[in-house]
């Protein structure tokens, strides 16, 4: 999916706040701060809809602690249930700013969309 268009997006020139949308309601246990999760996810520049980065192209889930990401995952997770998808709006200064993983496609000071997907809650 690198290097394509984001499903179901139209693009965004400038995302002001954080936003975090259920686009499918998970029914299991709820994300807390801090957690450990495994997900699936697809990210996205905000300002384009072009795919950077996406599990889809490997075929695994990836896992990782809460206290590990972006400030927008930090704080968009939380709250939401294993089983659902949501989409994730993060401003640049919540995203990588203007420090952008080397290789990675996002431009620096970037609005990203994520869309994630959550699988399961650890701790």
């Amino acid at each position: 999916l690198e290097g394509t268009k984001l499903q179901n997006f139209t693009p965004i020139s400038k995302i002001d706040k954080l936003q975090a949308i259920d686009t499918k309601p998970g029914t299991g246990s709820e994300a807390q701060a801090g957690d450990t999760v495994t997900v699936l996810y697809t990210g996205a520049v905000a300002a384009t809809g072009v795919i950077f980065q996406s599990t889809e192209d490997t075929g695994q889930p990836v896992t990782f602690s809460l206290n590990q990401v972006i400030t927008g995952w930090k704080d968009g997770i939380p709250g939401m249930k294993t089983g659902g998808v949501r989409r994730l709006l993060i401003p640049a200064a919540q995203a990588y700013g203007a420090n952008p993983p080397a290789g990675s496609n996002i431009p620096a000071n970037a609005d990203l969309v994520f869309d994630v997907t959550l699988l399961s809650i650890g701790k």
